[in-house]
């Protein structure tokens, strides 16, 4: 799996289709271990709560 970036809804979108899931240890998008990292505009980025990011990247975990 390669990383994508989606937006919010897309993002919300996968989850209500069950195209990631949260397993409780962390999200899965089919058999693959991903992270999801909130992507924002504004700077601090430290300071950004992570629901209000506009698009969000998912990128596989390593050695997973």
């Amino acid at each position: 799996m390669e990383e994508i970036i989606v937006s919010k809804e897309e993002l919300i979108e996968k989850f209500d289709n069950q195209e990631v899931i949260d397993t409780g240890k962390g999200w899965m998008m089919g058999d693959v271990e991903i992270e999801i990292i909130a992507l924002h505009e504004v700077d601090p980025k430290f300071l950004q709560d992570i629901t209000n990011a506009k698009f969000y990247k998912l990128i596989p975990k390593e050695g997973k």
